[in-house]
């Protein structure tokens, strides 16, 4: 039978901080595969809010869109290049819609304005420590006028934009150039219907 909500219990909260992001303590206890109420789990949860990621395609040239920006998280983990080869990317605020953050992001992070805007995928990033919920777009753009820097540098922002084919960033995932799970969700998807994109958008 189906697991739904109803199937778990919150037994308490507590806020560890409220900054830019939430971080609270949670304890619940749910109900197990055999049919019993688990022992009481506690779990300290990111609350970032949900986010949109965005590919940019070109299918008349058939080139993706990408950028480059240095990574914090990439950065505390140790890793000797921070600096992450992604797509666009961007939180959904209070009372927008995702297909409108994601034709936002796109043109603040690459200058580019889509037009078309196609969803691909959704998932969850981490679900064991993140509420982050993802939904990925491909978006019609001209690759030709993509490059430079752009982003908000009051956002801390400072964002490479660079294009190539899509087989030399299919190649690029091979050789562990892409790291991030939006890039690797989004170019793989593109991999799979790319000739049906073409003809639909062509």
């Amino acid at each position: 039978m189906p697991r739904t909500r109803r199937d778990v219990e919150l037994l308490g909260v507590d806020t560890l901080h409220h900054g830019r992001y939430h971080f609270d303590r949670y304890r619940v206890r749910y109900k197990t595969f055999a049919g019993t109420w688990s022992h009481e789990v506690e779990r300290e949860m990111l609350d970032r809010g949900h986010t949109v990621s965005v590919l940019p395609y070109d299918p008349l040239l058939d080139q993706v869109v990408l950028i480059e920006q240095f990574r914090p998280g990439a950065f505390v983990a140790g890793d000797e290049n921070p600096w992450l080869w992604e797509i666009v990317a961007g939180v959904i605020e209070k009372g927008e819609q995702p297909i409108e953050v994601a034709h936002r992001e796109c043109e603040e992070e690459t200058g580019l304005m889509p037009s078309d805007m196609l969803p691909i995928r959704e998932f969850y990033c981490s679900p064991g420590a993140v509420t982050e919920f993802n939904r990925v777009f491909v978006g019609r753009v001209a690759a030709g006028a993509a490059g430079g820097l752009h982003g908000l540098q009051d956002e801390g922002e400072d964002i490479r934009v660079f294009a190539m084919p899509s087989t030399q960033a299919f190649e690029a995932i091979e050789q562990g150039k892409i790291r991030t799970t939006p890039a690797l969700v989004s170019l793989a998807w593109l991999k799979d219907h790319r000739d049906e994109l073409r003809q639909r958008w062509r």
